[in-house]
């Protein structure tokens, strides 16, 4: 069956052919380590989890790469401003080098809790610094930069089609509407290969290269990276819907002027997460959520956030609310409490061609998720013995990443928690039900999820 993907340069669907089958070569644009990635954020790592998920359960051997972006991302989106490591290692009164280490094992922890594959190799901006000195010195050579009194920069109007990913008319693009102009650029959209360091100021992170002491600019580190961890394999890049405009666009320029080359065959991007009156979750807006505040405040299991994600398809907004992440919830529970009670059955047989074959036709019509949902449910409906049921549901799991198996494991619980446990038992027998609330309020403060179900009551830590 043909795996059919959205492809935003051409921004249709299309049959996905890989460079060099069975292999895949998938690169996609990791945090900028400067502070807690949002669940907006989060969003975008669900997206290019299922594409990875998908792509295996063809059959396709995913070789993933991920950057993490510890130098270069300044806070302007036309290379002005900040530094944001430095900026944050100012306010934290740490190094930048801390701050790097610290938000990048906090990302790693929000993967995990949401159970997203990690990528083949976990690839930093500051560990391949020579690579992007040698990128920039090939464009240099071929006539794309020029020298201004703050680095070096990509003459955007030597490269043809400038525009063919995010599809703006330029003469529409004005410099100066969100960040500070910079008079020395030539064109608008022309942006930083290497930033010098301030006169008089030491950076935190700065390195030696042919045209002084300073860091590279934020877009040369992807294309870098990923030439060198790919190779000929480049095969599919994607991010969020906020790269196309200038990240994205930036990197396709860059990397085909000096290779002469096709930069990556398909890109796929995520939409943004919004919120209450319309607005998309973002770090400059001061209006995001972390994973681990959502999961304290709602009292979710992490993996009720991956659920939510999956009721809206990747490219179409996702709006995030109380009651939506509540149902969520619930409907995480319910199809635990249904693989539970087939795990109660038997042990799982053989999967259904023909159930299987329906979530497939789902899955590869550009990762439609919520039809593949709708599947499950018809599949979990169905007149198919209980063990057949069982596999084809894990089977499903494959993509789905909700740790269906673990449903029905029992976990050692503390003496403190198996007490309240056992008390709120009682309480539910005896209808007592605020007493019943008040248990269940108590157990899930302390860490634990708590689901009520056909089968009873089962508690653990997510």
């Amino acid at each position: 069956m043909e795996l059919l993907l959205y492809n935003t340069m051409t921004r249709c669907k299309e049959r996905f052919e890989p460079i060099l089958p069975p292999q895949v070569g998938l690169y996609t644009c990791g945090p900028t380590v400067y502070n807690y990635a949002h669940i907006g954020n989060l969003r975008t790592y669900i997206f290019s989890d299922i594409l990875k998920r998908v792509l295996q359960y063809n059959g396709y051997e995913v070789r993933h790469i991920m950057n993490i972006t510890d130098v270069g991302h300044l806070t302007g989106d036309r290379d002005m401003g900040e530094d944001k490591l430095e900026k944050g290692a100012r306010s934290e009164g740490k190094s930048a080098w801390e701050i790097a280490e610290f938000y990048t094992q906090a990302f790693k922890k929000d993967i995990r809790r949401l159970n997203i594959l990690e990528p083949t190799v976990w690839c930093k901006a500051t560990e391949t610094i020579p690579d992007q000195i040698a990128l920039i010195q090939t464009l240099e050579t071929k006539g794309y930069t020029y020298r201004t009194s703050d680095g070096i920069y990509f003459d955007t109007s030597r490269f043809k089609d400038y525009t063919k990913l995010s599809h703006q008319d330029l003469e529409a693009l004005q410099e100066g509407a969100r960040v500070e102009r910079n008079p020395e650029k030539r064109n608008a959209t022309d942006f930083a290969l290497w930033k010098f360091s301030p006169p008089q100021v030491q950076r935190q992170m700065e390195w030696e290269s042919p045209w002084g002491v300073g860091f590279p600019g934020w877009h040369i580190e992807c294309s870098a990276m990923s030439m060198r961890y790919l190779g000929k394999l480049l095969d599919i890049h994607c991010g969020g819907t906020d790269h196309v405009d200038v990240h994205h666009t930036n990197e396709i320029a860059q990397s085909e002027a000096a290779t002469g080359r096709k930069f990556f065959n398909y890109w796929m991007h995520g939409a943004f997460l919004i919120i209450a009156g319309g607005k998309k979750m973002a770090k400059s807006e001061g209006n995001f959520l972390t994973l681990e505040s959502t999961v304290a405040t709602q009292r979710i299991d992490p993996l009720a956030f991956r659920f939510a994600a999956f009721q809206t398809h990747y490219r179409k907004p996702m709006e995030y609310g109380d009651e939506a992440i509540a149902a969520a919830q619930n409907g995480l529970q319910h199809l635990r409490n249904q693989t539970r009670a087939l795990m109660d059955a038997g042990a799982p047989s053989a999967v259904d061609a023909e159930y299987r074959g329906k979530f497939l036709q789902a899955i590869n019509n550009d990762l439609n998720i919520p039809q593949a949902l709708a599947v499950v449910q018809d599949m979990l409906k169905s007149d198919l013995p209980t063990d057949v049921k069982l596999a084809t549901l894990f089977d499903y799991d494959r993509v789905l990443g909700l740790e269906l198996k673990k449903s029905g494991a029992d976990q050692d619980l503390p003496a403190e928690i198996q007490a309240m446990v056992e008390a709120r038992q009682r309480a539910r027998k005896e209808k007592q039900w605020a007493l019943s609330d008040q248990l269940r309020d108590r157990i899930q403060a302390l860490g634990y999820v708590v689901q009520d179900g056909p089968q009873g009551m089962k508690v653990f830590k997510p």
